[in-house]
C-alpha cells in the first residue's frame, strides 16, 4: 500500500491553522473495506494515525450507493443546475443516511467535550444534525464547496427537508459566495419555514450563522513557483516546443459541468472566424480523469476526444496542432510551469463553487503578464472582476473574449492583475480557515449569551418550590405559539385535549387565577375556552371576560379608522396569493403565513409603509407579529390587560408567559418576582426563555403535579 497526503487547497488551507490548534482528519481512507485484511486495517490506522489522520472503513456497496451514487448521480447534478442528469433512488438515500451515521459514530467516540467539529461538502450533509443529538453543546461548522441551487431546483429533492434539517445542525454554515447564502435561506425559509435576521436562523434554543466565506489559494506556494528549479526546467521545456506560439491554458477535471465541450467548440469557433491565428495559437487542453467508472463520463471523454481529433484535423497542418490534448493529471512543478508561460487562461465551467484554477493561474504570474478570461457561473467570478467574464453558454462571447485577451496590451494585463494579486494575497486559504473558524467561535459565543436566560433545572426548582408554597397564584398565559403551535390557517390552530385537560385542572384549584391572554376575537377564544373556567382576554386587552361574567371593554369602541385601512389591507391581499384580512373589533390583521416568503417579504413592507403614512394622525399602531401584519387601537395592549388582575390583590405568586412583541406589553407591567417566560431565544423583557410549546407545557404539568402533592 502506499500512502500519500492530499494536495487539495483545503488540506493545505487547515494545514496553515497556528501549530497551537490541533488537528484531527476524519475521512474515508480510499479503499473498500472487501480489499482489507484485518491487518491491513491495523497498518492503515497506524500509519494515518502519525499524520493526524484517523480513517472510517466503508464497503464497496456503500462507496457505490454514497458517493457514486447519491453524491455524484443525485447531488452533483442537481446542485450544478444539471436536473436532466439527476437520479433519484430510494436506495442510495438510504446509504446515504448510513454513510453519515458512520461518520457520526466514528466522531462521537473520538470527540472531546471542547472539540471544535467542522464538516465538510456534500458527501456529509446530514452529519451536522446527527452530531448536534449525540453531542448537543459542541461547535460544529459546516461548509459546501459546490454551489446550492435556487430554490426552484433544490425543491425537486425529494428528501429536501431532511438534508435541510441535516445542515441546521450545525452552528455556522460556510458558502462560497453570497448567491449560494440567499439560495440557501430562501430554501430554508420555502421549506423549513424558518425565517433569517441578517442571516442569522433562530432554531429552538439557539442561533445557526449562515455566511459566505470565499475560499483563497496559498498564493505564496504558486507566486514563487518559477524559482523553483523543477518548475523552471519545464517551463524551458514547453517554451522549445511552442516557439514563439501564443498558448492558451485550459485545466479541469474531465466533467459535464466544467463546460470543456463548449470551450473546445468556442476555440474551434475562433479559428475558423480569425483564420490569421492558425499556427500562431495553440490550445493546451488537460483533462484531469474524474468518475472513470462512470458511464455518463466514459461518454464525455469520448466525444470530447472526438472534438479534439476533428478541431486538429480541421485547422492543423503538417506542423501545427491547434490542440494539445492531455488526459491526465499533473505533477505540481508541471501544472505551474504551464501557469507560467500561458498567455491566456480559459476557465468556463458551465457551474462551479469556486474554481481555484483561475485563481491559482493569478497567482503563478509573477510578471503580472497574462490574462484569464472566467465564467461568471464561478464562484471565483466575484472575487476577480478585472478578469474577462463571460457567459460559458454563449460561444460567441467567448470568441471575443478570446481575440481581445490575444491583442490586449502588456500595461493593461498587468494593471488588471495585479489589483487581483493583491486581492488573493490578502485573502489566502489560510486566511480563509482562520476567518471561518473564527467566525464559528463568535456565533457559539452568541448562543451562550442567548441561552444564558434559558429557564434551567435548578431554577424551575426554584419556581415549582415557590408555587407550591404561594396560596395567591397568577397565571397570565398567552395562547398561540404558547400554549399551542402555530397551524397554516389560524383557525385550525384550536386547543387540543392536552392543554384543555391542563387549564381545567389548574383552574379547579382555588389558589390559582388563570388568565388566557391572547390577540384572538373574543367569539372564537369563548368557543374554543370559554367553557374550562380560565379568565379570557381577547384582541390583546380589547375584551375582558371574567370566569362565569359577560365579555365587557375596557377602550372606547370608536373603529372608524377602518373604513380607511381595510382597503389597503385588501389590495394587497389581493396581489399576495395565500395572504388573508382577518377582522376584530379592535383591529385589522394582515395573515401571510400561507403565502410565498419573498413575495410576502415584498409585500409587507410595501404596506407597512403605506399604512404608517395612513395613521400618523390617527390613534393606531402598526405592529408586525409572527407572519403578520397588525392594525389596532393604541389603547389596546396586553400590558392593560394584565394590570386589570396585577391590581386587584397582592399575588405572591406570578407566572407570564408568551412568545412575540405583544407579549412584551405584558411582561413589561410585571413586578420584578414574577416569573416571565418568553417562548423561543429573541431579545426579550421576559426573565427567562424556553425552546418551545411543549416545554411550556411540561413547565405546566409539574406546577400543576406540585400543587397536587403528585409530583
Amino acid at each position: 500500500m502506499h500512502f500519500r497526503p492530499s494536495p487539495g487547497g483545503l488540506a493545505v488551507g487547515l494545514s496553515s491553522l497556528p501549530e497551537s490548534c490541533e488537528r484531527l482528519w476524519i475521512g474515508w481512507s480510499g479503499i473498500t473495506s472487501e480489499k482489507l485484511s484485518s491487518e491491513d486495517k491495523e497498518q492503515i490506522k497506524e500509519k494515518l494515525a502519525t499524520e493526524n489522520c484517523h480513517t472510517i472503513f466503508l464497503s464497496r456497496r456503500q462507496i457505490e450507493r454514497h458517493y457514486q451514487g447519491f453524491c455524484n448521480k443525485t447531488i452533483w447534478p442537481l446542485f450544478h443546475y444539471f436536473p436532466m442528469r439527476t437520479v433519484y433512488e430510494k436506495r442510495f438515500w438510504d446509504t446515504y443516511e448510513e454513510v453519515n451515521q458512520a461518520f457520526c459514530d466514528e466522531v462521537v467516540e473520538i470527540a472531546k467535550p471542547d472539540d471544535c467539529i467542522w464538516v465538510h461538502d456534500y458527501q456529509l450533509m446530514l452529519l451536522p444534525q446527527l452530531l448536534r443529538e449525540r453531542l448537543p453543546d459542541s461547535e460544529i461548522g459546516f461548509f459546501l464547496h459546490i454551489p446550492w441551487p435556487s430554490f426552484e431546483l433544490f425543491r425537486l429533492l425529494p428528501w429536501r427537508e431532511e438534508i435541510l434539517n441535516g445542515l441546521l445542525g450545525a452552528d455556522l454554515i460556510g458558502f462560497h459566495t453570497y448567491d449560494y447564502v440567499r439560495h440557501f435561506l430562501s430554501s430554508v425559509c420555502r421549506i423549513a419555514g424558518l425565517e433569517h435576521a441578517l442571516g442569522n436562523i433562530n432554531i429552538d434554543n439557539r442561533v445557526t450563522k449562515v455566511d459566505a466565506f470565499p475560499m483563497g489559494i496559498d498564493y505564496e506556494k504558486y507566486s514563487q513557483a518559477i524559482n523553483d528549479t523543477a518548475v523552471g526546467k519545464e517551463v524551458d521545456k514547453i517554451l522549445a516546443k511552442v516557439g514563439k506560439r501564443k498558448i492558451i491554458l485550459s485545466i479541469d477535471r474531465l466533467d459535464y459541468t466544467k463546460g470543456i465541450i463548449q470551450r473546445l467548440e468556442a476555440f474551434d469557433l475562433f479559428l475558423s472566424d480569425n483564420p490569421e491565428y492558425k499556427g500562431e495559437v495553440t490550445l493546451v487542453l488537460v483533462a484531469v480523469p474524474s468518475r472513470t467508472g462512470v458511464e455518463d463520463y466514459k461518454m464525455l471523454r469520448e466525444r470530447l476526444e472526438q472534438l479534439v481529433s476533428r478541431v486538429n484535423g480541421e485547422h492543423g497542418t503538417m506542423g501545427y496542432m491547434p490542440v494539445w490534448y492531455l488526459y491526465r493529471s499533473l505533477a505540481f512543478n508541471k501544472l505551474t510551469a504551464l501557469y507560467n508561460i500561458a498567455d491566456v487562461a480559459l476557465v468556463t465551467p458551465l457551474r462551479d463553487g469556486m474554481n481555484l484554477i483561475a485563481k491559482e493561474f493569478i497567482a503563478a504570474k509573477p510578471d503580472s503578464r497574462g490574462v484569464l478570461i472566467i465564467s461568471e457561473m464561478t464562484g471565483a467570478a466575484r472575487e476577480l472582476g478585472e478578469a474577462l467574464i463571460v457567459n460559458a453558454n454563449n460561444k460567441g462571447a467567448i470568441v471575443q473574449a478570446i481575440k481581445e485577451a490575444l491583442e490586449m496590451p502588456p500595461l493593461e494585463q498587468v494593471e488588471r492583475n495585479r489589483l487581483m494579486q493583491d486581492r488573493l494575497r490578502r485573502y489566502s486559504v489560510s486566511r480563509w480557515s482562520q476567518d471561518f473558524l473564527g467566525a464559528l467561535s463568535d456565533i457559539k459565543k452568541t448562543q451562550e449569551q442567548m441561552s444564558s436566560n434559558r429557564l434551567s433545572e435548578s431554577m424551575t426548582e426554584k419556581l415549582a418550590e415557590d408555587c407550591r408554597k404561594s396560596s395567591k397564584r397568577l397565571f397570565l398565559l398567552d395562547y398561540d405559539g404558547t400554549l399551542v403551535g402555530f397551524k397554516g390557517k389560524p383557525a385550525e390552530a384550536g386547543p387540543d385535549d392536552e392543554i384543555i385537560d391542563l387549564l381545567q385542572c389548574l383552574s379547579r384549584d382555588p389558589r390559582n387565577t388563570v388568565v388566557i391572554i391572547s390577540g384572538r376575537d373574543r367569539t372564537t377564544l369563548e368557543g374554543w375556552l370559554g367553557h374550562i373556567g380560565t379568565a379570557l382576554v381577547a384582541e390583546h386587552g380589547g375584551w375582558i371576560r371574567r370566569a362565569g361574567r359577560k365579555w365587557q371593554s375596557p377602550v372606547p369602541f370608536e373603529m372608524d379608522w377602518k373604513e380607511t385601512i381595510r382597503p389597503i389591507l385588501d389590495l394587497h391581499t389581493d396581489r399576495t396569493p395565500g395572504s388573508t384580512v382577518e377582522e376584530k373589533d379592535f383591529s385589522l390583521v394582515w395573515h401571510y403565513r400561507r403565502a410565498d416568503p419573498e413575495l410576502a417579504y415584498v409585500r409587507g413592507h410595501e404596506l407597512r409603509g403605506a399604512l404608517v403614512n395612513l395613521t400618523e394622525n390617527l390613534d393606531v399602531g402598526v405592529f408586525e407579529g409572527n407572519k403578520i401584519l397588525e392594525v389596532k387601537s393604541q389603547g389596546v395592549n396586553k400590558g392593560r390587560g394584565a394590570e386589570h388582575w396585577l391590581v386587584e390583590q397582592d399575588w405572591d405568586f406570578i407566572l407570564a408567559a408568551g412568545d412575540d412583541y405583544t407579549d412584551e406589553e405584558m411582561f413589561s407591567v410585571l413586578p420584578d418576582e414574577a416569573y416571565s417566560i418568553k417562548v423561543g431565544f429573541t431579545a426579550s423583557r421576559a426573565r427567562f426563555n424556553v425552546d418551545s410549546v411543549k416545554e411550556i407545557r411540561l413547565l405546566l404539568k409539574r406546577l400543576l403535579g406540585d400543587s397536587d402533592g403528585t409530583s
